[in-house]
């Protein structure tokens, strides 16, 4: 019994230090507001962050025995697109209420798998997607003088992780998660170079320096979610995820003076009691469709 305790300890440690790692992820692309285009903010996070595992996918990934080879490349597109797109939310909008609105990608998860793989969506299921969208509207105040459009970015960015979600789901039958990292960082670096030459800028050294340190921040964090989850169940790990939004709404005081008003933290209430109820909903269909 201390062993599994000693092992949930460390898997909760690992994930507070993810949420902080997110943190200051968000903090550095502030950073580089205005200075670096999010299109070159993508392609060097790639970079970096395939440099920084790249010793790894030597040493232990076959990547010739990945049964997905253009699925990989679809998805290391979707993957560059949702991070630029909340990049660009983190650069314009408040970083609380973007933070915010990215926990909604277990409420459209839940969408896609009605509408595509034909999963049955409960009375429990259905209010809490409604409840998440009624936080959304808490959070954006659409049709309201407070009214960001540049949190749209944020909300498209949780669409396209969740679209991702749905296309990990088949590739998981026959891919090691280790394959799919891999395969994933190593597709995003040549995409992203792609993209960014119609926009290309060459960074400062201490835009690159930040640059190299949001890569880095980016694996690390990559890292301690994939073994905090290898040590302790999905579902007591999942609540955790929230501590992500006072630690940036801390940082977001700390560095740029912002104060995240009373209807982010309503409306952040709102969406994380529903992503709970939808994630928990998704894993009782799965164990009960066997």
């Amino acid at each position: 019994m201390g062993g599994a305790d000693q092992r949930k300890g460390i898997a909760v440690a690992m994930m507070i230090g993810a949420t902080l790692l997110a943190g200051l992820d968000a903090v550095i692309v502030r950073s580089l507001a205005g200075g670096v285009h999010p299109l070159i903010i993508g392609f060097f996070r790639a970079l970096f962050g395939l440099i920084a595992v790249l010793p790894w996918i030597v040493g232990r990934v076959d990547l010739r025995a990945s049964s997905y080879r253009w699925m990989h490349v679809l998805r290391a597109a979707l993957k560059l697109a949702s991070l630029v797109t909340l990049f660009v939310a983190f650069a314009h909008a408040p970083l609380a209420d973007a933070t915010a609105i990215n926990f909604t990608m277990p409420i459209f998860l839940t969408l896609g798998a009605w509408l595509f793989l034909r999963e049955r969506i409960g009375a429990e299921r259905l209010l809490a997607v409604l409840a998440g969208f009624i936080g959304i509207t808490i959070i954006i105040r659409p049709g309201a003088t407070a009214f960001d459009p540049w949190l749209l970015f944020a909300l498209a960015g949780a669409i396209l992780t969740a679209t991702i979600q749905l296309i990990l789901r088949k590739m998981a039958q026959r891919d090691t998660t280790d394959q799919l990292v891999a395969w994933n960082l190593l597709s995003m670096v040549p995409l992203g170079l792609l993209v960014a030459l119609p926009v290309w800028q060459t960074p400062t050294p201490a835009q690159l320096g930040l640059l190299a340190l949001q890569g880095f921040l980016g694996a690390m964090n990559m890292t301690l979610i994939t073994r905090a989850f290898s040590m302790a169940d999905a579902s007591f790990l999942a609540p955790l995820d929230f501590l992500r939004l006072p630690i940036v709404a801390v940082l977001a005081f700390l560095f740029f003076g912002e104060i995240a008003p009373a209807a982010t933290w309503i409306g952040a209430a709102v969406i994380f009691a529903s992503a709970l109820l939808t994630a928990r909903g998704l894993r009782w269909s799965r164990e009960h469709k066997e």
